[in-house]
């Protein structure tokens, strides 16, 4: 048996474990934050959102280097759900502001985290477009419906499975309110 080998084996684990632990703590961090800019973004506070969104890219930004020396910590759980949910922030706050999503430049993301955002982020907008329609605001509950309808269009190319199957067949589902929810406020205009 070769000592050196081990006492390696024993540097690589214990730098694992230790920066395994700070992913965790900075990734339920960041996930949170993703949370609140959701729900800051239904408040129509784009501009909190936004920066929310820049803290949490600072936490990954900084995450990067950990990867490098140990690549699978890329894979822990705390950090994809983080990362996701940052996604679907990201691409809510693109949707409800500019009417479109577009790649995610400031940090690393993966084709799947994206595409799970994506379809996350079109629950987001059911509930945009309910608050529109409390309000009233037909013209943008129908804009919210036909954005939506866009996002499915792009998916379903895709031929998705497993894990992403799922998620855009409840985006499928968001849809499916959305025009619910523009045909029976038409049904109301007509009467």
């Amino acid at each position: 048996m070769s000592t050196k080998y081990f006492e390696q084996l024993l540097k690589d684990y214990s730098y694992f474990n230790k920066t395994r632990r700070e992913i965790i703590g900075l990734s339920a961090d960041a996930l949170h934050k993703s949370k609140i800019a959701i729900f800051t973004m239904h408040r129509g506070q784009f501009n909190e959102a936004k920066i929310l969104l820049l803290e949490i890219e600072t936490i990954f930004k900084n995450l990067e280097k950990n990867f490098k020396q140990s690549p699978g910590l890329r894979y822990e759980g705390s950090y994809r759900a983080a990362l996701e949910e940052y996604a679907e922030a990201k691409i809510f706050c693109e949707l409800a502001i500019k009417g479109q999503a577009s790649a995610i430049k400031e940090i690393k993301i993966d084709f799947d985290t994206y595409l799970a955002g994506l379809c996350d982020a079109t629950g987001e907008m059911v509930r945009l477009a309910t608050k529109e329609a409390t309000n009233g605001n037909l013209e943008e509950v129908t804009k919210i419906k036909d954005l939506v309808t866009e996002v499915i269009g792009e998916l379903v190319v895709f031929n998705l499975t497993s894990y992403l199957r799922t998620k855009y067949d409840q985006a499928k589902t968001n849809l499916r309110r959305l025009e619910q929810m523009v045909y029976e406020i038409k049904l109301r205009e007509i009467k």
